[in-house]
């Protein structure tokens, strides 16, 4: 493995790898050389810690729900004190309380937005005080690296989930949030917007293809190896930025542009002036087209394209 994208004296911590993409981003981090630092609710943080020490691999289990705010500070309180440091933060922890819009409970609401997005931030304002007061210990910048997990639903709404959805758009808004905050200090943060096949998609995408050779196209694999380029010396230009990544493609999201302008003829706008201008500029272009995030069938063809 070449110098720059080795990850040897590094500590990850890693939210939600009792499982499914989780596991995968820290089985690849330890892979890469990093000790890691396993979280999930339950004991198959310990099975992960186990198999990954098993490998030749250092890895603790710390167990806890991550919109606990103080689980975030002693995660890192433990990586420090087991492996000597904390480099990497990979916040991939999340549940899906799924219900279309006149469906939704307050309770299918608060689980997803505290679990995704405030577990997110706690664990990202623990970090950052670590690397701030590291910073200034050291009177310079210091390695610090951010993966925060996002999702296209975000960009294109999903009609059977609005709760998380808007989570996935904040976290998108506090890691661009986070990597101009912390970029002083020498600190990236990136986002990834993830298609895998894991027990938490499994409605949505189904089994593999049992005739499929090779890796699954949608094997959480294939996305964990961008978490570890991300978190390794050799991403260190690589800031504030929205990746989609599944089957043997990442893809690059631009920020959102203006598409067109209106002007009013005068000082401000009577409506009927903007029924003119906004009426005929969206007159025959058609009606809004439900986005699926989980066509399947599409997303393995374009991802095994071959060019």
């Amino acid at each position: 493995m070449g110098e720059s994208v080795s990850l040897a004296g590094r500590t990850a911590v890693v939210t939600g790898a009792g499982a499914g993409l989780g596991r995968a981003e820290a089985l690849a981090l330890a892979a890469a050389g990093a000790a890691v630092v396993v979280n999930d609710m339950g004991t198959a943080a310990h099975d992960v810690a186990d198999e990954i020490t098993a490998a030749g691999g250092r890895a603790i289990a710390v167990t806890g729900d991550v919109s606990d705010w103080s689980l975030g500070g002693r995660m890192i309180e433990e990586a420090v004190k087991n492996f000597g440091s904390f480099d990497i933060l990979v916040n991939n922890a999340g549940i899906l309380r799924d219900k279309m819009i006149f469906n939704l409970a307050e309770s299918d609401w608060d689980d997803v937005i505290r679990v995704h997005l405030k577990g997110h931030a706690a664990t990202s304002h623990a970090a950052a005080v670590h690397w701030r007061n590291l910073s200034k210990e050291q009177g310079g910048p210091v390695y610090g690296r951010v993966v925060n997990t996002s999702s296209e639903a975000f960009l294109f709404g999903s009609a059977g989930q609005p709760n998380y959805s808007a989570a996935k758009a904040g976290i998108t808004a506090l890691t661009l949030s986070t990597s101009q905050g912390l970029a002083r200090y020498g600190v990236t943060a990136n986002a990834i917007c993830p298609r895998a096949r894991t027990a938490m998609t499994a409605e949505a995408f189904g089994e593999a293809d049992a005739v499929t050779t090779g890796l699954d196209p949608l094997a959480p694999e294939r996305v964990a190896t961008l978490v570890s380029y991300l978190a390794s010396p050799a991403s260190h230009e690589i800031t504030g930025q929205v990746f989609v990544v599944y089957g043997k493609m990442v893809a690059l999201m631009a920020a959102p542009k203006v598409e067109n302008r209106f002007d009013a003829a005068g000082s401000e706008f009577t409506v009927d002036e903007l029924d003119e201008q906004l009426s005929t500029y969206f007159t025959g272009r058609g009606k809004y087209e439900t986005y699926s995030a989980y066509g399947v069938a599409e997303l393995e063809k374009a991802a095994l394209a071959v060019d």
